[in-house]
């Protein structure tokens, strides 16, 4: 994770800076193998998912976002602790993001969600990477830096994995934080998610940076529910 996840309120907060969740470089650790009619309904899903299911405010991410998004992560306190972000922060970098984002939930790959009341700021953003074929998925994302630390974001976060399970069908969820982001991973532990020693997430430069790695699986959130 780059730092928070997405939640109830504004989304999430969990990786350096304690607004962040950040996206990983490569599938989960744990191997799954989707059956073609699994793989097939979990792209399908994500094609239709309902984001209201995350929250209020919750919408797409589409071109017209695109110089409120870059509002959002011009902040360095936003931005700085994510590292995979199109750095250069600028507008045409943006709108290229976003409309990658487009093209993977075309494919049943991925969702990149803002929240936004109307007429008012983008708060937050959540990108949720699917792998159908491994039945998997992972959050990442940020939240403004006047909400972070405010709880919305570890009040949420239970809501939006179980989001992930219920509307997306995948079976195993993973996330990732800086070894130095303690806040997170005191509430990714909370949150009940097994931790799984590290790995190298790696940067659009080729760069990469330790992180700590979890996984929960679909199961393991219905245990703790129940």
């Amino acid at each position: 994770m780059a730092g928070p996840f997405c939640v109830r309120g504004p989304p999430f907060p969990i990786e350096a800076g304690g607004g962040t969740l950040a996206a990983m470089s490569a599938p989960p650790k744990t191997i799954l193998q989707a059956t073609p009619e699994e793989e097939q309904a979990i792209r399908e899903a994500v094609r239709q998912a309902q984001l209201d299911g995350l929250g209020p405010f919750r919408v797409a991410a589409n071109e017209a976002h695109a110089a409120a998004l870059l509002d959002l992560l011009q902040d360095p306190a936003v931005s700085d602790p994510i590292y995979d972000l199109p750095r250069p922060l600028t507008l045409e970098n943006v709108a290229r993001w976003i409309r990658q984002g487009e093209d993977e939930r075309a494919r049943g790959e991925g969702l990149l969600v803002l929240t936004q009341p109307p007429g008012a700021l983008v708060m937050g953003y959540s990108k949720i990477t699917v792998w159908p074929d491994r039945a998997a998925a992972e959050l990442a994302g940020a939240l403004r830096a006047g909400l972070q630390g405010s709880g919305s974001g570890g009040a949420g976060a239970t809501q939006t994995i179980g989001w992930i399970f219920s509307e997306l069908k995948v079976r195993l969820v993973c996330l990732t934080a800086a070894l130095d982001n303690e806040r997170s991973t005191r509430l990714i532990d909370r949150m009940g998610f097994r931790r799984l020693g590290e790995r190298e997430a790696k940067r659009p430069d080729g760069t990469t940076r330790r992180s700590h790695y979890w996984e929960m699986t679909r199961g393991g959130l219905l245990r703790r529910v129940n």
